[in-house]
């Protein structure tokens, strides 16, 4: 089912200020919050995808991302930070919480309660960088880069207590259910929220012994070696993301993300405008006015071509399907060559002499249908 467009999802304008995107997006949250649809799909759809128009418009970046190419922007795998239909009300709670002042439902900011509790928080993402080589980016390449990370502690199995008997009790506080509760009457009606337990932070367990180890934190920071599956068409600047990479929950809840921004080396032969790769190639006057076969440098090798007879500077020649694949898996990009005339800083005596004659030559004709070849093949042979 296609997608429907995100400013129409959230009831604004292209032109709307950042302000209105995001008092536009709390209002559709609240509408259509689980906590006020109890059992209701169709509510939790359009939660939902409110949540995914506020991710790409709540964001700066993003948005022109949007503004320009649309969903293709985003579609793909995940590709560019963008997660498509795959987010969890979780996701839609820790990322956009700061939208009601900071917490972990939208109703916190009236009722004062947090949809969240017990061990449900997410680990932090890790950013990293990866540079990246045209070939690459052409054909696409694994890297294995080493992440310093929060994993999960051996010693007491993530249970943050040492491994001996009466390490930990039942908290009192939550009766070891992780969360308060607590009523609430507003103009609404009657809600009920839940607040994770402040005293066990909702462990539901209060921990006696901490594990000498992680010192009761659950986790240990250590280096990871990690495989990066980077798809041929990404771009510099692009986030890649790798759900569940990232750094072990403290509270026992999901790994957070490995964030992977590309960075595009400069290549010493080939410039890149988007999915068209772009070659400058330099050829002498006798080679323009007659014409040659050559050698043209491709990404991962070489093509024949042939210059035909008269052709003039500025010239784009194009090699349909050499550039570089689209990362959507919408075809593949062409090889543009941009011809220009090379013209020697020095020249031998010899050479003057013979360009003297050329230019005063009464045979000279700008009209390449009067040009005297014999003239211009003793031309070529200088510069071959």
């Amino acid at each position: 089912m296609a997608k429907r467009d995100f400013y129409e999802v959230l009831g604004v304008s292209k032109s709307a200020s950042e302000k209105e995107i995001k008092d536009a997006y709390r209002k559709l949250a609240i509408k259509y919050h689980p906590d006020r649809n109890p059992d209701n799909p169709e509510a939790e759809v359009k939660f939902k995808e409110a949540a995914e128009a506020y991710e790409i418009l709540g964001n700066t970046e993003k948005k022109q991302k949007y503004d320009q190419y649309g969903h293709q922007a985003f579609d793909g795998g995940g590709y560019g930070g963008f997660s498509g239909g795959g987010m969890s009300m979780e996701d839609i709670f820790r990322n956009f919480g700061d939208v009601f002042g900071g917490g972990g439902s939208p109703f916190d900011a009236f009722f004062g309660g947090n949809s969240g509790g017990g061990r449900s928080s997410r680990g932090s993402s890790i950013r990293v960088s990866i540079k990246v080589t045209l070939e690459d980016v052409v054909n696409g390449v694994k890297k294995k880069i080493n992440v310093t990370k929060k994993t999960k502690c051996g010693t007491c199995n993530g249970s943050g207590a040492d491994q001996v008997p009466n390490a930990k009790e039942t908290c009192k506080s939550c009766s070891g259910k992780g969360v308060t509760y607590k009523v609430q009457n507003t103009f609404l009606g009657s809600f009920q929220t839940q607040t994770t337990c402040s005293t066990c932070s909702g462990e539901g367990q209060v921990i006696l012994k901490p594990c000498k180890t992680c010192k009761g934190k659950a986790v240990v920071e250590g280096k990871e070696l990690v495989e990066i599956d980077i798809p041929a068409g990404v771009q510099d600047g692009m986030s890649l993301s790798m759900r569940g990479a990232g750094n072990q929950s403290e509270s026992g809840g999901q790994s957070g993300d490995l964030i992977i921004q590309i960075i595009e080396e400069p290549h010493h032969d080939f410039m890149r405008d988007g999915n068209h790769i772009i070659y400058n190639l330099n050829l002498n006057f006798a080679q323009l006015a007659l014409g040659d076969h050559i050698e043209i440098p491709i990404v991962g090798g070489k093509v024949k071509m042939t210059i035909k007879q008269g052709t003039q500077p500025g010239k784009v020649l194009k090699l349909s399907g050499k550039g570089v694949p689209d990362i959507n898996g919408y075809g593949r990009g062409d090889q543009l060559i941009i011809v220009n005339a090379w013209v020697p800083q020095q020249l031998t005596k010899e050479e003057k002499e013979f360009m003297e004659k050329l230019k005063n030559s009464s045979n000279f004709n700008p009209d390449p249908n009067n040009t005297e070849k014999s003239f211009f093949s003793k031309m070529r042979d200088f510069f071959a």
